[in-house]
């Protein structure tokens, strides 16, 4: 433990331009008479920490003291360490912040003023807009099922919004479109499957574990290139029409070279998309922005839908008069 602790006082300064002995007994829960022996153990390993006295004093190496990186650049590592403060908000912040410590440790003094302007001016978020701490308890144990082998159990909602329990062979965590999702072996339906995280209640990580399966496919569904391999359902050619008040949205979902734009700022849309619920209201989520110019059987049903929705407001119209 003792070792581990100076360890972490070694990657801490040479990762810190001065820490005060205070602060180092507050992170690593001891006294501070502990604290002056490390550092004197440090010195004696031939580390060389200068002390400085006063309010302001503290603990630092020598200057242009640091570890040889070898041929690690600057670069790479600046962009390790902005991958890492990206990530450290969806993952044990603790481990995270104990491996930025190390990677900072490889930086020399004159090099960590360059890594936080750069770290300032280039941020990863991943965490998602309604992320909350249930959620994030959900990630937790997925990640734990995953790197154990372990089968997990579950209530989820399918696209449908029919609910049932599953027993999953958990393999991996995805993190796609800034949406999580479980892969793994389902039960009830005998095949592999993709686990939207929000969709997932009641989750419990079982002592029971598993060896993969010889027919699993390479990689989660979600993950293949090509967008007919990325659902079960079939693809649907379709050609749409944009108000050009809905632009964003267009650059949002479709490529640059499948928009059309007309002269009057209106866009033509060649896509192809895979024919599942959601795309229903998709495009109904467009209003009056969007008009299908093809198939007929999909413009029929978004009619259908909407008629729906009208026929739903009417009579809770006719009920308030």
């Amino acid at each position: 433990m003792r070792l581990e602790r100076l360890l972490a006082i070694t990657m801490l300064l040479l990762n810190r331009r001065r820490i005060s002995a205070k602060e180092l007994s507050e992170r690593f829960e001891v006294s501070l008479r502990t604290i002056y022996r490390d550092v004197d153990s440090i010195n004696q390993a031939g580390i060389p920490v200068i002390s400085y006295a006063g309010a302001t004093g503290g603990y630092e190496l020598m200057d242009r003291y640091g570890i040889d990186r070898q041929h690690i650049s600057l670069d790479e590592l600046q962009s390790i360490i902005i991958a890492l403060n990206g990530v450290q908000g969806i993952m044990d912040e603790h481990h995270v912040a104990g491996l930025l410590d190390k990677v900072g440790a490889l930086l020399t003094t004159s090099e960590q003023g360059d890594v936080e302007r750069m770290s300032n001016a280039f941020m990863i978020d991943l965490n998602p807009w309604h992320s909350a701490e249930d959620e994030q308890d959900r990630l937790h144990q997925i990640r734990v099922a995953a790197r154990d082998r372990r089968v997990v159990a579950f209530v989820y909602t399918d696209n449908y919004s029919q609910m049932s329990e599953r027993h999953v062979e958990l393999h991996s965590i995805v993190l796609k479109g800034y949406v999580w999702y479980a892969y793994g072996y389902c039960r009830l339906r005998e095949d592999f499957r993709t686990f939207r995280l929000s969709r997932i209640r009641d989750i419990q990580v079982t002592d029971e574990t598993f060896e993969p399966r010889e027919d699993r496919p390479q990689q989660p569904d979600l993950l293949r290139r090509h967008p007919g391999e990325r659902s079960r359902y079939p693809l649907i050619e379709m050609k749409l029409r944009f108000a050009p008040t809905a632009r964003a949205r267009v650059l949002d979902f479709c490529s640059s070279d499948q928009i059309e734009t007309e002269t009057n700022g209106y866009m033509r849309v060649t896509a192809s998309m895979p024919d599942d619920p959601w795309l229903i209201g998709f495009l109904l989520s467009l209003g009056a922005n969007v008009e299908i110019l093809s198939p007929v059987r999909l413009s029929e049903r978004v009619q259908a839908e909407a008629a729906k929705i009208v026929a739903l407001y009417s009579k809770a119209g006719s009920l308030l008069r």
